[in-house]
Protein backbone atom coordinates (compact mmCIF):
# COMPACT_ATOMS: atom_id res chain seq x y z
CA UNK A 1 0.00 0.00 0.00
CA UNK A 2 2.22 3.08 1.25
CA UNK A 3 5.48 3.10 3.32
CA UNK A 4 6.60 5.66 5.59
CA UNK A 5 10.66 6.53 5.59
CA UNK A 6 12.51 9.13 7.98
CA UNK A 7 15.45 10.75 6.33
CA UNK A 8 16.81 13.08 8.43
CA UNK A 9 13.74 15.77 9.02
CA UNK A 10 11.73 14.54 5.95
CA UNK A 11 9.45 12.07 5.93
CA UNK A 12 8.76 10.30 2.35
CA UNK A 13 5.59 8.41 1.88
CA UNK A 14 5.70 6.09 -0.71
CA UNK A 15 3.02 4.64 -3.05
CA UNK A 16 4.77 1.28 -3.28
CA UNK A 17 4.10 -1.25 -5.95
CA UNK A 18 3.94 -1.03 -10.08
CA UNK A 19 -0.04 -0.31 -10.10
CA UNK A 20 -2.31 2.93 -10.60
CA UNK A 21 -2.11 3.48 -6.64
CA UNK A 22 -6.08 3.92 -6.88
CA UNK A 23 -7.68 5.78 -3.33
CA UNK A 24 -9.62 2.20 -2.33
CA UNK A 25 -10.64 2.23 1.86
CA UNK A 26 -7.92 0.64 2.41
CA UNK A 27 -4.96 3.06 0.57
CA UNK A 28 -6.31 5.70 2.29
CA UNK A 29 -6.59 3.92 5.71
CA UNK A 30 -2.84 3.46 4.85
CA UNK A 31 -1.82 6.97 3.59
CA UNK A 32 -3.92 8.51 7.10
CA UNK A 33 -1.72 5.92 9.60
CA UNK A 34 1.34 7.07 7.65
CA UNK A 35 0.87 10.94 7.79
CA UNK A 36 -0.59 10.83 11.26
CA UNK A 37 2.65 8.71 11.95
CA UNK A 38 4.66 11.83 10.61
CA UNK A 39 3.24 14.35 12.48
CA UNK A 40 3.72 12.24 15.68
CA UNK A 41 7.18 11.55 15.21
CA UNK A 42 7.72 15.65 13.59
CA UNK A 43 6.16 16.35 17.51
CA UNK A 44 8.57 14.32 19.47
CA UNK A 45 11.74 15.79 17.18
CA UNK A 46 10.99 19.59 17.59
CA UNK A 47 11.22 22.04 14.63
CA UNK A 48 11.85 21.67 11.45
CA UNK A 49 10.16 18.80 9.17
CA UNK A 50 8.80 18.10 5.85
CA UNK A 51 6.48 15.21 3.83
CA UNK A 52 7.44 13.94 0.70
CA UNK A 53 4.69 11.93 -1.00
CA UNK A 54 5.87 9.60 -3.91
CA UNK A 55 4.84 6.77 -6.17
CA UNK A 56 6.25 4.08 -7.60
CA UNK A 57 5.90 2.60 -11.22
CA UNK A 58 3.47 4.67 -14.33
CA UNK A 59 1.15 6.36 -11.60
CA UNK A 60 0.99 8.78 -9.00
CA UNK A 61 -2.49 7.74 -8.52
CA UNK A 62 -5.06 6.99 -10.87
CA UNK A 63 -7.88 8.06 -8.70
CA UNK A 64 -10.71 6.40 -6.56
CA UNK A 65 -11.04 2.63 -7.24
CA UNK A 66 -13.64 3.01 -9.25
CA UNK A 67 -13.05 -0.69 -9.89
CA UNK A 68 -14.53 -1.44 -6.39
CA UNK A 69 -17.28 0.89 -6.76
CA UNK A 70 -18.41 -0.48 -10.12
CA UNK A 71 -22.00 1.34 -10.93
CA UNK A 72 -23.06 1.56 -7.16
CA UNK A 73 -23.00 4.82 -6.46
CA UNK A 74 -22.82 4.26 -2.71
CA UNK A 75 -19.93 2.56 -2.88
CA UNK A 76 -18.19 5.49 -4.64
CA UNK A 77 -20.09 7.72 -2.52
CA UNK A 78 -18.54 5.34 0.54
CA UNK A 79 -15.39 6.49 -1.06
CA UNK A 80 -15.85 10.06 -1.40
CA UNK A 81 -16.46 10.30 2.15
CA UNK A 82 -13.32 8.35 3.06
CA UNK A 83 -10.68 10.69 1.28
CA UNK A 84 -12.06 13.75 2.30
CA UNK A 85 -10.80 13.29 5.87
CA UNK A 86 -7.03 12.23 4.17
CA UNK A 87 -7.11 15.82 2.71
CA UNK A 88 -8.27 17.24 6.14
CA UNK A 89 -5.07 15.03 7.65
CA UNK A 90 -2.52 16.97 4.75
CA UNK A 91 -4.18 20.49 5.00
CA UNK A 92 -3.86 20.44 8.87
CA UNK A 93 -0.40 18.94 8.71
CA UNK A 94 1.91 20.73 10.79
CA UNK A 95 5.15 20.33 8.15
CA UNK A 96 5.62 21.47 4.80
CA UNK A 97 4.64 19.08 2.02
CA UNK A 98 5.87 17.92 -1.75
CA UNK A 99 4.23 15.89 -3.90
CA UNK A 100 6.65 14.52 -5.95
CA UNK A 101 4.42 13.80 -9.56
CA UNK A 102 6.45 11.03 -11.18
CA UNK A 103 3.50 9.58 -13.03
CA UNK A 104 -0.18 10.23 -14.43
CA UNK A 105 -2.18 11.94 -11.62
CA UNK A 106 -5.86 11.78 -12.17
CA UNK A 107 -9.15 12.47 -10.83
CA UNK A 108 -8.87 12.01 -6.70
CA UNK A 109 -5.02 11.11 -7.31
CA UNK A 110 -4.68 14.95 -8.90
CA UNK A 111 -6.73 16.12 -5.85
CA UNK A 112 -4.50 14.61 -3.55
CA UNK A 113 -1.41 16.10 -5.05
CA UNK A 114 -3.38 19.69 -5.18
CA UNK A 115 -3.83 18.85 -1.08
CA UNK A 116 0.28 19.38 -0.72
CA UNK A 117 1.65 22.63 -0.48
CA UNK A 118 4.15 21.84 -3.17
CA UNK A 119 4.22 19.43 -6.70
CA UNK A 120 7.04 18.61 -8.41
CA UNK A 121 6.40 16.78 -12.03
CA UNK A 122 8.02 14.98 -14.06
CA UNK A 123 8.67 16.46 -17.58
CA UNK A 124 9.03 13.33 -19.88
CA UNK A 125 5.52 11.50 -19.28
CA UNK A 126 2.39 11.72 -17.18
CA UNK A 127 -0.28 14.06 -17.14
CA UNK A 128 -2.70 15.73 -14.55
CA UNK A 129 -6.44 15.27 -15.47
CA UNK A 130 -9.90 15.59 -13.77
CA UNK A 131 -11.80 13.52 -15.44
CA UNK A 132 -14.72 13.79 -13.64
CA UNK A 133 -16.84 15.92 -16.85
CA UNK A 134 -15.18 13.09 -18.99
CA UNK A 135 -16.89 9.88 -17.33
CA UNK A 136 -20.06 11.87 -16.42
CA UNK A 137 -19.37 12.07 -12.20
CA UNK A 138 -20.31 15.10 -10.42
CA UNK A 139 -17.43 16.86 -8.70
CA UNK A 140 -17.87 16.61 -4.61
CA UNK A 141 -18.30 20.15 -2.89
CA UNK A 142 -14.71 19.49 -1.05
CA UNK A 143 -12.92 18.97 -4.37
CA UNK A 144 -14.36 22.09 -5.87
CA UNK A 145 -12.69 23.77 -2.73
CA UNK A 146 -9.64 22.23 -3.15
CA UNK A 147 -9.11 23.16 -6.67
CA UNK A 148 -10.50 26.56 -6.24
CA UNK A 149 -8.07 27.21 -3.91
CA UNK A 150 -4.99 25.78 -5.36
CA UNK A 151 -5.96 26.77 -9.02
CA UNK A 152 -5.99 30.33 -8.93
CA UNK A 153 -6.09 31.37 -12.22
CA UNK A 154 -9.88 31.23 -13.62
CA UNK A 155 -9.05 30.38 -17.14
CA UNK A 156 -6.65 27.57 -15.78
CA UNK A 157 -9.58 26.29 -12.83
CA UNK A 158 -12.13 26.16 -15.58
CA UNK A 159 -10.22 24.44 -18.50
CA UNK A 160 -9.62 21.42 -15.81
CA UNK A 161 -12.81 21.18 -14.52
CA UNK A 162 -15.02 21.94 -16.78
CA UNK A 163 -13.33 21.04 -20.09
CA UNK A 164 -11.08 17.40 -18.52
CA UNK A 165 -7.78 19.13 -19.85
CA UNK A 166 -5.05 16.73 -19.50
CA UNK A 167 -1.99 18.58 -18.41
CA UNK A 168 1.87 17.97 -18.61
CA UNK A 169 4.37 19.20 -16.15
CA UNK A 170 5.29 22.57 -18.38
CA UNK A 171 1.89 23.35 -18.97
CA UNK A 172 0.85 22.95 -15.47
CA UNK A 173 3.75 25.08 -14.23
CA UNK A 174 2.81 27.82 -16.94
CA UNK A 175 -0.79 27.42 -15.33
CA UNK A 176 0.35 27.78 -12.10
CA UNK A 177 -0.17 24.70 -9.96
CA UNK A 178 2.95 22.82 -11.02
CA UNK A 179 6.13 24.17 -8.79
CA UNK A 180 9.35 22.11 -10.66
CA UNK A 181 9.46 20.51 -13.72
CA UNK A 182 12.29 17.57 -13.90
CA UNK A 183 13.40 15.32 -17.01
CA UNK A 184 12.21 12.07 -15.43
CA UNK A 185 10.73 10.10 -12.32
CA UNK A 186 13.89 9.17 -10.38
CA UNK A 187 14.97 13.30 -10.89
CA UNK A 188 11.73 14.17 -9.77
CA UNK A 189 11.92 12.13 -6.59
CA UNK A 190 15.23 13.42 -6.11
CA UNK A 191 14.23 17.22 -6.59
CA UNK A 192 11.21 17.33 -4.30
CA UNK A 193 13.02 15.41 -1.70
CA UNK A 194 15.88 18.07 -2.19
CA UNK A 195 13.62 20.94 -1.66
CA UNK A 196 12.22 19.20 1.28
CA UNK A 197 15.02 19.28 2.86
CA UNK A 198 15.57 23.03 1.96
CA UNK A 199 12.43 23.70 3.83
CA UNK A 200 12.43 21.32 6.75
CA UNK A 201 15.60 23.10 7.53
CA UNK A 202 14.21 26.40 8.13
CA UNK A 203 13.14 24.81 11.45
CA UNK A 204 9.67 26.06 11.09
CA UNK A 205 7.19 25.82 14.34
CA UNK A 206 5.14 23.53 12.92
CA UNK A 207 2.22 24.58 14.58
CA UNK A 208 2.47 27.95 13.38
CA UNK A 209 2.70 26.82 9.78
CA UNK A 210 -0.04 24.52 9.95
CA UNK A 211 -2.13 27.62 11.06
CA UNK A 212 -0.79 30.19 8.18
CA UNK A 213 -1.64 27.13 5.97
CA UNK A 214 -5.40 27.03 7.11
CA UNK A 215 -5.92 30.85 7.26
CA UNK A 216 -4.57 30.87 3.61
CA UNK A 217 -7.39 28.56 2.40
CA UNK A 218 -10.31 28.64 4.85
CA UNK A 219 -12.85 27.65 1.97
CA UNK A 220 -10.88 24.49 1.50
CA UNK A 221 -10.12 24.02 4.91
CA UNK A 222 -13.69 24.10 6.00
CA UNK A 223 -15.03 22.03 2.84
CA UNK A 224 -12.96 19.13 4.58
CA UNK A 225 -14.31 19.66 7.94
CA UNK A 226 -11.21 21.49 9.46
CA UNK A 227 -12.25 24.15 11.71
CA UNK A 228 -8.68 26.43 12.90
CA UNK A 229 -10.06 28.40 16.04
CA UNK A 230 -6.46 27.14 17.49
CA UNK A 231 -3.00 25.12 18.05
CA UNK A 232 -5.20 22.83 20.65
CA UNK A 233 -7.69 22.30 17.37
CA UNK A 234 -5.15 21.04 15.54
CA UNK A 235 -3.55 19.00 18.04
CA UNK A 236 -6.42 17.33 18.85
CA UNK A 237 -7.13 16.60 14.91
CA UNK A 238 -3.83 14.87 15.30
CA UNK A 239 -4.40 13.35 18.27
CA UNK A 240 -7.18 11.75 17.52
CA UNK A 241 -5.57 9.50 14.55
CA UNK A 242 -2.92 8.24 17.16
Amino acid sequence: MCTLEQRGRVFVLTLTGDGEHRLGHALISSIRSAVASAAAAASKAGPGAALVTVGEGRFFSNGLDIGWAGTSRARLGELVDALRPLAADLLALPMPTVAAVTGHASAGGFFLALCHDYRVMRGDRGVLYMSEVDIGLPLPPYFVAVLRAKITAANALRDVVLRGKKVRAAEGKEMGFVDSVCPSAAETAAEALKFAEQLAARKWDGGVYASIRMSMYPEACRSVGIVEDSDEEKRKHFASKL
